[in-house]
């Protein structure tokens, strides 16, 4: 009986690694507060605010956090207005072995290079429990102005995934 349950287990792994949040619908609203985190200069973050305008979200474990620069890079090159997109960091701060305390003086850092990037903290990894997002990764993920997820990539991005990336942005850019 035991080793029945055990490749039953084994059996559904790659299909729980398979696991992603759905597209073409908001994922459920999650607010970051208190103990499970918040935005960098300490108040409240919500999901919902990923609403108005098209929203580019990292969701980073730090250990992690340079496998995607490309993809920031050409982020930026596009020059997207900002008005109309809108990008958010969420730095899953329980996927690392480092420090809290240095990885705030970066994220400080960090909004105050770019202030039009909202920094936010995950510290006991909610948006991996409440939206599927992937643990321990660099996952990156877009919502239309409406909050439905219209896409999302795990890991490191080919030059292909940057380009699909790119060409949702634009197709959901408000007029």
């Amino acid at each position: 009986m035991k080793q029945w349950a055990l490749g039953c287990i084994l059996a559904l792994l790659p299909v729980l690694a398979l696991a992603a949040p759905p597209l073409g619908q908001p994922l459920p609203e999650v607010t970051l507060a208190d103990k499970d985190g918040g935005r960098v200069t300490g108040e409240a973050w919500s999901s919902s605010e990923l609403s108005g305008k098209v929203h580019v979200m990292f969701y980073v474990d730090p250990d992690e956090r340079d496998i995607n620069d490309h993809v920031t890079e050409a982020l930026k090159a596009e020059g997207f207005p900002r008005d109309k997109y809108g990008s958010v960091a969420v730095i899953n701060m329980a996927a690392t072995g480092l420090p809290n305390f240095l990885i705030n003086r970066s994220l400080k850092s960090k909004q105050k290079e770019f202030p039009d990037t909202v920094y936010v903290k995950d510290l006991r990894k909610v948006l991996v429990q409440a939206w599927d997002v992937d643990d321990d990764n660099n996952d990156v993920l877009v919502f239309a102005p409406d909050g439905a997820l219209v896409f999302y990539r795990a890991g490191k991005l080919s030059d292909e995934d940057v380009q699909e990336l790119i060409a949702t942005i634009r197709e959901y850019l408000p007029d």
